[in-house]
């Protein structure tokens, strides 16, 4: 897993809770105009503008859409946009959950690994899933496809009614609207390569 001085947390290195305030106001939309618009409730989206809670993916894909920009808006910088894009391995920014996880908030660790190509229709993410209980799964789902390879680990992938084991090598294609979660079932994070496609 990178060291902690390889990358820092997304929402305070890139301040994620502002850029959606900023682009919200921007728009002269309210907190209940984007709460229609992405189905997240307002009291979520108050504490996420506050960077008080993690926002996983699935919520960054409806805030994106919701704001109508990419989800790389919220980890770029203000470096210009690029056609050929490399991300290097100190670059890359780790959003996790905080000791004291919330609802709503992430219950695992991912780094966005391209973060510069605006309007790009797939998002890539090193992701590492936690060890948890069955009953602490947190599911969710949005609207698009995903891809996984895992790379080391095992884990368990869940739907409302199917539960796979997936081994290191394994890879897994989805429809991202249904009901879903994973978890690593040994003591160690899973780790895995994840592409997401969203519908615009």
């Amino acid at each position: 897993m990178p060291q902690g001085d390889q990358t820092g947390s997304a929402v305070e290195e890139f301040k994620i809770g502002g850029k959606v305030k900023y682009l919200r106001e921007k728009k002269y939309f309210t907190l209940q105009d984007l709460a229609a618009k992405t189905g997240l409730s307002k009291a979520i989206l108050a504490e996420i503008e506050a960077d008080e809670v993690m926002p996983p993916v699935a919520t960054l894909l409806k805030l994106a859409k919701g704001l109508n920009v990419g989800m790389s808006y919220f980890f770029k910088d203000e470096a210009p946009a690029e056609q050929i894009s490399i991300t290097r391995t100190g670059e890359r920014v780790q959003v996790k959950r905080r000791p004291h996880h919330r609802e709503g908030e992430v219950d695992y660790i991912y780094e966005s690994l391209e973060a510069r190509m605006p309007g790009k229709h797939m998002e890539p993410l090193l992701v590492y899933f936690v060890p948890m209980e069955t009953a602490d799964m947190v599911f969710t789902s949005h609207e698009g496809e995903e891809f996984l390879f895992l790379l080391e680990g095992k884990l368990e992938f869940r739907t409302n009614d199917r539960v796979e084991t997936l081994s290191a090598g394994d890879a897994l294609y989805f429809d991202s609207s249904l009901n879903h979660s994973s978890r690593s079932l040994t003591d160690v994070p899973a780790r895995a390569i994840v592409c997401v496609w969203s519908k615009t």
